[in-house]
């Protein structure tokens, strides 16, 4: 069984102990899923990253200074793949709202719908019958995480044999996933489902799955075609990213720490500090797992931030405009910064509680990582060409491709 502590310090231990295996280790095994407690070639960082204890650049520097840009290549990619779903989905937050509707219509379907009910019980359950899938869906709720591959398999699983609405699969793994990421997660149910690329599905097999499960699972009964999911309007192109601020403002200000970026301290610098508060906006994540390392992290930051701020933080029951007012008050800030928060339920508390300071006099200003700038606006098309232009501008930040 993982260790899932959830620190900082922890996900660094972690990365060291991994780094011999993101070379051609990682190339060779990733796509293979030996189920809980097997050897695994990936490295399971991702709850880590997820709440950015440990950054994209730090996993992207330790592979390429211990294998080189050719060995680490595979490594690479698949941390750049999650930068460019954030940024995709930051050029085009239009898709985040689809999906919010797309949601919203399936649980009233469901409400009206017992048979529908009853199957998205037995799906969330791990109960269809259908023993790889059930064996995910049980994983999923025990441990709070899933290989990439059985995340592909189960999401066809679900669109396409089970045929349930894909939003709400969406929604299963945003909740129940400690690494669940509003970009990540539906733009890959997305793809799955053939809107993302639009006309190109992801089918399960029985056979690839027995190959890249060691044979552990062969399941029968899967839907053998996979018929895209449509939309009424096409996406459309991608806006140009919003312009923030690349450094905090002078003058003592509250930090604002939510779960989209847990390490402000590498960020933003002690002086213009004079408070700092934990929030996190609703739908966040779920109970079990996903919850607990959640508040574990949450509170592994708040810690830091007390050693770096030299400040007690003060952790908010809600992302609410007027409780940031009123903590921004009692330590006299003059306004709040935070890290900058993408696309998501977090972005959209943010959203009406910068309202609500504004009423207050108070602006919220969010920084944004370099990381970010640079890459987030490469995500105008596939990931293909993001990839092509990715190492030219790794190297601008200073990384060794």
């Amino acid at each position: 069984m993982s260790d899932w502590t959830p620190t900082r310090e922890a996900g660094l231990e972690r990365m060291k102990a991994f780094v011999p295996g993101m070379g051609r280790a990682y190339a060779a095994g990733r796509n293979t899923d030996p189920g809980p407690g097997g050897a695994h070639a990936v490295s399971r960082l991702s709850p880590w990253v997820r709440r950015r204890l440990v950054r994209e650049d730090e996993l992207a520097r330790a592979a390429l200074e211990a294998h080189g840009p050719r060995a680490a290549e595979k490594f690479v990619q698949e941390v750049i793949w999650r930068t460019y779903w954030k940024g995709w989905l930051e050029l085009r937050p239009q898709v985040w709202e689809r999906y919010l509707v797309a949601r919203h219509q399936a649980r009233a379907a469901a409400d009206r719908d017992p048979a529908l009910a009853r199957d998205l019980a037995a799906a969330e359950a791990g109960t269809t019958g259908i023993d790889a899938f059930d064996a995910w869906a049980r994983e999923l709720a025990e441990t709070g995480w899933l290989h990439n591959h059985a995340r592909m398999w189960f999401a066809s699983i679900w669109i396409f044999t089970l045929k349930l609405p894909w939003a709400l699969g969406a929604d299963l793994f945003l909740r129940r996933l400690m690494d669940g990421d509003p970009a990540s997660n539906t733009l890959s149910w997305r793809w799955v489902a053939g809107l993302q690329t639009v006309g190109k599905t992801y089918l399960a097999t029985a056979d690839n799955i027995a190959r890249y499960t060691d044979g552990r699972f062969r399941p029968q009964g899967l839907a053998r075609t996979a018929e895209p999911l449509t939309e009424t309007e096409p996406v459309g192109a991608a806006r140009p990213l919003r312009a923030l601020a690349d450094e905090a403002p002078a003058g003592p200000h509250l930090l604002l720490i939510t779960p989209e970026d847990l390490t402000p301290e590498h960020l933003i610098g002690p002086w213009e500090i004079a408070g700092v508060a934990l929030a996190e906006g609703p739908d966040a994540v779920g109970d079990g797992p996903a919850r607990v390392f959640l508040e574990g992290a949450l509170a592994d930051a708040g810690a830091r931030a007390a050693g770096r701020y030299g400040v007690e933080p003060a952790r908010l029951a809600t992302l609410d405009g007027a409780a940031l007012a009123a903590r921004a008050r009692a330590v006299g800030a003059i306004g709040l910064v935070t890290p900058a928060v993408p696309v998501g339920p977090t972005a959209t508390a943010l959203a009406a509680a910068r309202e609500a300071l504004a009423t207050e006099g108070l602006a919220l200003v969010e920084v944004r990582r370099d990381w970010d700038t640079a890459l987030w606006p490469l995500a105008t098309k596939g990931f293909f060409p993001f990839k092509e232009k990715a190492p030219q501008v790794l190297a601008g930040l200073g990384l060794p491709v």
